[in-house]
């Protein structure tokens, strides 16, 4: 892993700290409905204040595209964070310009500052060097707890860290450490869940993995596909017919790094997509014409956990089955609660990442054992894709 450094490297006593955050948090009716992202970042805000450091942050909200759009205002947010912090947060109405110098001018040390939502310049998305340069104005230093922004070559997460002296904030700190200790040198074996809708929004993902990975467990809709091109019958299952070619070639491409892809021997069937729908476990080689498969089986539960049970390092995302609706949500709870429990007793490292995968294992009770649960979504799949993430290189040093 590219070094970086951290908040251990700098003396912020005294110092304007461009602190670049993600609190593009969920709202509905005017309210955050999860507070996750705000959560992970107040280590760094409070350590920073509490040195000495003026903590100015900087974070986008929404799509506005680069211009005002009050619904896309972070004010709101800065009342949230405020209650979470449990102490006085000021705002200013722009990240650039005379709002934002005029309320810097007033901090002190130890004060907390968000500034407007970035992304209401079109300097933002562009990474332009003028807009870098007029952000650069607010701060001495900048340091970066945005991981979930860092996939993004943008002004506040790339440009000013070569601007100013850049260093990880304590979240961007904790998941660059879990990610390396999970792919980049992690303890054999390693199994990987891949699960989710479709094989094509993570081709690049399934190359990366089976070169890295002992076992690769595939589920949800993309199992039926590579099920499917060993010429199993997946009934009216969510399948991606144009890519069986593409699965085949994986499996090769497995056989030949020394990976096992694991595929489910029996599965959960039912013939409506529905909550609590009358389902029936049957292997892969007896899946009716009108059967749809919805998750995996017991068989196949107990054939993971047996894995899980030699395994060092779990890599995780996407969920088995259609787990927002029972009782297809058997598989992912099940599993999720063995790797939580393995956890708990020191004999796993699991990482985890992306949306569906958060709110399964939160739902199975289990993203609290778990070692590390990304909440980054596009950052973590691009990381878990070999990808170079503009906002961490760019903090190398």
């Amino acid at each position: 892993m590219t070094s970086f450094k951290t908040l251990d490297d700098v003396n912020v006593h005294g110092k304007r700290v461009l602190l670049r955050v993600d609190l593009n948090v969920p709202m509905e009716d005017g309210r955050i409905s999860d507070t996750t992202r705000i959560e992970r970042v107040l280590p760094t805000i409070i350590e920073i204040a509490d040195k000495g450091g003026k903590v100015v942050l900087l974070s986008h909200f929404g799509r506005p595209k680069g211009a005002r759009n009050e619904e896309d205002s972070l004010r709101p947010v800065a009342a949230a964070l405020e209650e979470l912090l449990k102490r006085p947060v000021a705002f200013a109405d722009d990240c650039v310009g005379a709002p934002a110098a005029q309320a810097i001018a007033a901090m002190k040390d130890g004060d907390v500052l968000l500034l407007e939502n970035t992304r209401f310049h079109k300097g933002e998305e562009k990474n332009d060097s003028v807009f870098v340069d007029e952000l650069a104005k607010s701060g001495d230093i900048f340091v970066n707890d945005a991981f979930s922004a860092a996939h993004r070559a943008h002004a506040s997460t790339e440009g000013l860290a070569h601007k100013l002296p850049a260093f990880a904030g304590r979240a961007m700190q904790a998941e660059l450490e879990a990610l390396e200790k999970a792919l980049g040198s992690p303890q054999h074996p390693v199994l990987a869940v891949v699960g989710g809708a479709k094989i094509s929004t993570k081709l690049d993902l399934l190359a990366n993995l089976v070169a890295k990975v002992d076992y690769l467990v595939i589920g949800g809709g993309m199992a039926n596909t590579f099920l499917a091109a060993q010429g199993k019958a997946v009934g009216k299952s969510l399948c991606e017919s144009a890519l069986l070619d593409t699965a085949r070639a994986i499996i090769e491409e497995a056989k030949t790094a020394g990976c096992q892809i694991v595929l489910p021997e029996d599965v959960t069937v039912a013939k409506k997509f529905e909550a609590h729908a009358p389902a029936l476990f049957v292997t892969v080689d007896h899946v009716g014409a009108d059967d749809m498969i919805l998750d995996v089986g017991p068989k196949a539960v107990a054939h993971v956990e047996s894995l899980l049970a030699k395994t060092k390092t779990l890599v995780w995302n996407g969920p088995f089955g259609a787990f927002e609706l029972p009782p297809f949500d058997e598989g992912t709870n099940a599993v999720a609660q063995t790797a939580a429990r393995l956890t708990r007793e020191g004999k796993l490292l699991s990482v985890a990442g992306g949306g569906d995968t958060v709110s399964a294992l939160n739902q199975a009770g289990a993203a609290a054992d778990f070692t590390y649960v990304s909440t980054a979504g596009g950052a973590f799949l691009e990381w878990l894709e070999g990808k170079e993430l503009p906002g961490v290189a760019a903090l190398a040093g």
